[in-house]
């Protein structure tokens, strides 16, 4: 492969990461009109295109060809948006929490996520997340299908948020090594339980929501029990 159509794909790699921030705009857009299943198909579109775009990058050697672009700072900007910005104001605006808390709840999320994504020792050498991994569009997306009580969302945003800091380990379902064929199988799972739920208008009924909770405390459970 000449070097100009080398630098070309690289630069294609940057440029579907960068529709991630497109995809955020989209559902910060869908979110201010209270529109909540389009802000998750947006924010879910966000989730593959993260999933791949390292693999993608990885193969393609776009460090080596594009040095002068960073992935991995182009990936936090996106996944701070995708992840943190637009699902703080998605909880803070849903009518899930308190009154009284609703934005500065948005505001320990941003605040807390935006520390977390800064931090150099986020990952594990095993690529697992070290402590909750500001996951908060997920937060948001269980909230309003589980839609607990207002008090209850308050405790649960307050406690991830201080778990954010907490040396435990969290998964990655597709870098995490251990388990990787049944981790792959639970996201496959998930996925279509999400999807499921989004089609639903978010009102899944319990067999979905059950589904979607076991998968969660799946993937919670693997951290926990991995060797530090």
């Amino acid at each position: 492969m000449s070097q100009q159509p080398s630098r070309i794909a690289a630069f294609s790699v940057h440029i579907f990461t960068a529709l991630g921030a497109a995809l955020a705009f989209g559902a910060l857009t869908y979110a201010v009109r209270g529109q909540w299943a389009a802000m998750f198909v947006c924010l879910g579109l966000a989730l593959i295109v993260d999933g791949v775009d390292g693999t993608i990058a990885r193969y393609l050697k776009v460090a080596e060809v594009l040095p002068r672009w960073s992935g991995d700072t182009l990936d936090l900007v996106v996944d701070f948006a995708t992840y943190v910005f637009v699902p703080a104001y998605a909880i803070a605006a849903s009518g899930l929490l308190p009154d009284w808390f609703a934005v500065p709840a948005g505001m320990i999320i941003v605040v807390t996520g935006a520390i977390y994504f800064a931090d150099k020792q986020m990952k594990t050498d095993d690529y697992y997340f070290r402590g909750f991994p500001a996951l908060w569009n997920a937060v948001a997306f269980y909230l309003f299908v589980l839609k607990p009580a207002p008090w209850l969302a308050a405790v649960l945003i307050v406690a991830l948020a201080v778990l954010s800091f907490v040396p435990f380990k969290f998964l990655h379902p597709m870098r995490v090594k251990r388990l990787y064929a049944l981790n792959v199988a639970a996201l496959a799972l998930w996925s279509a339980l999400a999807l499921m739920a989004i089609v639903s208008g978010l009102d899944p009924g319990p067999w979905v929501a059950g589904g979607l909770v076991a998968v969660a405390l799946y993937f919670v459970a693997v951290g926990l029990t991995e060797k530090r």
